[in-house]
């Protein structure tokens, strides 16, 4: 008996550890070990049936091993019914109530002694105490028949609504295992072999349906919270990692997506919010994406992700792998290389090719509206100066203060750069009359010297020469001519005046 239950037992043992282990808070473990756990009493009341006298078979028959048999139907059902997530169709007042139904019939079991549904009674033979069958027992084989074959029509109807082939590969294994399950059922349950077999040999058929789930298990890491040779793997990867469900709820997380939502101050539902449309709609349509750029944006900060998307089976449900990389810093890298080619490191403002191909638009499109434009070229008097006297960390400041004062002056009306060295250039369309332009001259010549006071009594200021298009020349190198000569004649002018004081 060591063999024929002995076995059994400790497989079933086996069985309801394993899965219940494998996550204990999730509900198709705990059924699937209810399962097994129910199997293990059935086999262990036959171990124990049969080693006692005759007499005292027909209590334990209807009082254990009815009633753990009676309740692996409902647990079998709402098992295959959570698995499929068919229950998320059922009505809340239905589900999981209905699974429970088979309580009762162990209550009634119990207090009948299992009259209408165990057989009552039973004869030795050899080393078994063999039940004679009954129509109690023919009866509760037909309905275990029947409950088997509703085991079958939800896989079916799970498999029609799935569209993910390793899904489907799920449910055709473990219809496979139900229908040899049934099959064996027949051949055992209802043909009386005597003693050739041990009593009630239709019992095995739970080995054999849970061989199935085993295989399954094994080649579809079927029933994992997820493989632990890969664990160390999620929780290491510098990448953002997720595992979302088909209602956009956030499954796992690894620490790296835990960190950017930290730094974010986002939980989960807020970043996937950030995301652009396309994106998203793509997600949601289960389309598979592969490094695709995607820029977020919240409060202050800036983040650049490239971001790819497969989808997995998770506790058989279809789940959205999210992976997202930052390259936000190899962004703003590329971004800085496009920008220094058509800027000034220092300054930050645009540089001569720059301002050239501007200042070529704005020509074209001053002459084509008989519009006037002004162009003001600026020179730093006295830099050396203040790089001799205060370091050329001054003059890099003064540069850099220089450069806003323009910027900021001459605002959406025109457009200023650096030429080189202590040189700036700008032009402002509509300059209509020259009090404007000489007050313009003056203003920044002004907002300069207020900066520059901080040195002291430093002669440092600008010379700024100006020219007028259409009046003074009708290219931009002519119109540059003209303003870097009236500069000229502005810087002599200081000089002059410094000297005679």
């Amino acid at each position: 008996m060591l063999g024929t239950h002995g076995i059994p037992i400790v497989f079933f043992v086996y069985m309801a550890a394993d899965v219940w282990l494998r996550n204990r808070r999730r509900t198709e473990h705990i059924l699937l070990s209810l399962i097994s756990v129910c199997y293990l009493l059935m086999f262990a009341e036959e171990y124990v049936r049969n080693q006692v006298p005759v007499e005292h078979s027909p209590l334990l028959s209807s009082m254990w091993l009815s009633s753990a048999g009676i309740l692996i139907p409902g647990i079998g059902l709402h098992f295959l019914v959570k698995l499929t997530r068919l229950e998320t169709r059922m009505p809340r007042w239905l589900y999981p109530y209905i699974f429970y139904l088979p309580v009762p019939f162990v209550i009634a079991n119990i207090a009948t002694e299992g009259h209408w549904i165990s057989a009552q009674q039973f004869t030795a033979s050899g080393m078994w105490n063999l039940p004679v069958y009954s129509s109690g027992y023919y009866i509760a084989m037909t309905v275990s028949i029947a409950n088997n074959v509703l085991y079958l029509l939800v896989l079916a109807v799970a498999k029609s609504k799935s569209n993910h082939p390793e899904q489907q590969k799920i449910y055709n294994q473990l219809f496979a295992g139900i229908v040899i399950a049934i099959v064996w059922h027949v051949l055992f349950g209802y043909i009386n072999y005597g003693d050739r077999l041990p009593p009630y040999p239709y019992l095995y058929s739970g080995i054999v349906w849970c061989y199935f789930l085993r295989q399954t298990m094994r080649k579809h890491d079927f029933l994992n919270l997820y493989d632990k040779r890969f664990e160390k793997l999620f929780n290491m990867h510098p990448d953002v990692i997720l595992l979302m469900s088909r209602d956009r709820g956030i499954k796992h997380a690894n620490p790296g997506a835990l960190q950017l939502f930290d730094s974010l101050q986002l939980d989960f539902a807020a970043f996937y919010g950030l995301l652009d449309k396309a994106l998203t709609q793509q997600i949601q349509a289960g389309r598979t994406i592969e490094r695709y750029e995607t820029e977020i944006r919240h409060r202050d900060k800036r983040i650049v992700l490239l971001a790819s998307v497969d989808y997995v089976l998770a506790d058989n449900e279809l789940h959205a792998l999210l992976v997202f990389r930052d390259i936000t810093a190899q962004k703003e890298s590329e971004e800085e290389i496009r920008f220094l080619a058509y800027h000034d490191p220092l300054t930050r403002l645009p540089n001569r090719r720059y301002f050239h191909e501007k200042l070529d638009e704005a020509l074209q499109e001053a002459a084509a509206c008989e519009e006037s434009l002004a162009l003001l070229l600026v020179d730093l008097d006295k830099l050396k100066l203040l790089n001799d006297t205060y370091g050329h960390l001054a003059g890099d400041e003064a540069l850099r203060a220089a450069a806003h004062i323009l910027q900021e002056t001459v605002g959406d009306a025109g457009f200023a750069a650096r030429m080189g060295g202590d040189e700036f250039v700008l032009f402002v369309r509509q300059a209509d009359d020259k009090p404007s332009l000489e007050e313009l001259m003056r203003e920044l010549q002004t907002r300069f010297a207020e900066y520059i006071s901080k040195y002291g009594a430093l002669p440092v200021g600008l010379s700024v020469g100006a020219a007028r298009f259409p009046e003074d020349g009708k290219d931009g190198q002519a119109l540059i001519n003209l303003a870097d000569q009236a500069m000229f004649e502005m810087k002599r002018s200081h000089a002059s005046r410094a000297a005679s004081v």
